[in-house]
């Protein structure tokens, strides 16, 4: 049995991605769906080979996950690269910050990395620097046209499995084509099986870059939702807040209308950025509205 790694699944086939770097079109067994389980991109996976020439065989076996991610629906994703242009567009900071809540949310590290760097000056890149300084995510400034900062980018993703995201006109495909030039060469291998090239940028796809490294595509992006959570919960995902929560003068301060609330003092001292105590209060609208209904 060859073992490796499902990088795409569409129409009942799943595509497995071998350390031979051999793709191999996959049906599932049967036993899979009995027992309710549905395989995912990203699964480690043993395949038994039916067919050498044409590159066809069975999904046998799925190896342990080590995690699972809701949105995207995949697995084993060691880390998110979340991408926004400094400029043209300029960054949906609420986009951004709904991203970090549901990466922070699933547990996943998020580098965040801003494109077009070329297209910024000095101050409008330490003015992003600030923002997210308390965030706990690795904050990248490239211009993947230019092909600058890219070694940085190399050096995160390498040994690990990484999710990519961000939306249109960011240049999220120049990104991942610098990094991985035959991402396109993959995608076109995989279209030619199926025939339905044109439908594949709906589905999330994994792209070898080099051993043990993978990059995925998240479709999708223009709008995310919030997890399910309390709205009381929803400050533990934003941990630039945290150091300044036990100067709160009520427990479970919501940091909105609250007097003597340390969020508020952090933020009049320029401590937390308003941009993202901006975003906070939007998600804890979100939040309330949703449990309204």
């Amino acid at each position: 049995m060859q073992k490796g790694k499902i990088i795409k699944g569409i129409g009942g086939f799943y595509y497995v991605h071998t350390r031979d770097n051999v793709i191999y079109e996959c049906r599932a067994k049967g036993i899979f769906r009995k027992n309710g389980i549905k395989p995912l991109v990203g699964d480690d996976v043993g395949i038994e080979i039916l067919d050498e020439k044409e590159k066809t065989g069975n999904l046998m076996e799925i190896l342990p996950r080590k995690n699972t991610l809701i949105r995207p629906a995949v697995a084993n994703v060691d880390q998110a690269l979340v991408i926004f242009a400094v400029n043209r567009p300029k960054p949906n900071f609420n986009l951004l910050d709904h991203f970090l809540v549901m990466m922070e949310y699933q547990k996943v590290k998020t580098v965040i990395c801003f494109n077009k760097e070329d297209l910024s000056t000095k101050e409008e890149l330490e003015e992003l620097q600030r923002i997210y300084a308390g965030c706990e995510s690795q904050v990248l400034f490239v211009s993947a046209g230019q092909e600058k900062g890219m070694e940085a980018v190399h050096e995160i993703l390498k040994g690990k499995t990484t999710t990519v995201a961000g939306p249109s006109g960011v240049g999220k495909s120049t990104l991942i084509n610098r990094i991985c030039p035959q991402a396109s060469m993959e995608t076109g291998e995989i279209s030619r099986k199926i025939d339905r090239g044109k439908h594949t940028t709906r589905h999330s796809e994994l792209f070898y870059v080099e051993e043990d490294t993978y990059l995925m595509d998240t479709p999708g992006f223009s709008s995310l939702m919030l997890p399910e959570m309390e709205k009381e919960d929803l400050q533990n995902y934003f941990p630039d807040f945290t150091p300044f929560e036990p100067f709160c003068r009520f427990q479970g301060c919501l940091h909105d209308k609250e007097p003597d609330c340390g969020i508020k003092e952090a933020l009049a001292e320029g401590k937390i950025s308003e941009r993202r105590y901006q975003s906070y209060l939007e998600m804890l609208e979100e939040l309330k509205d949703r449990r309204k209904y």
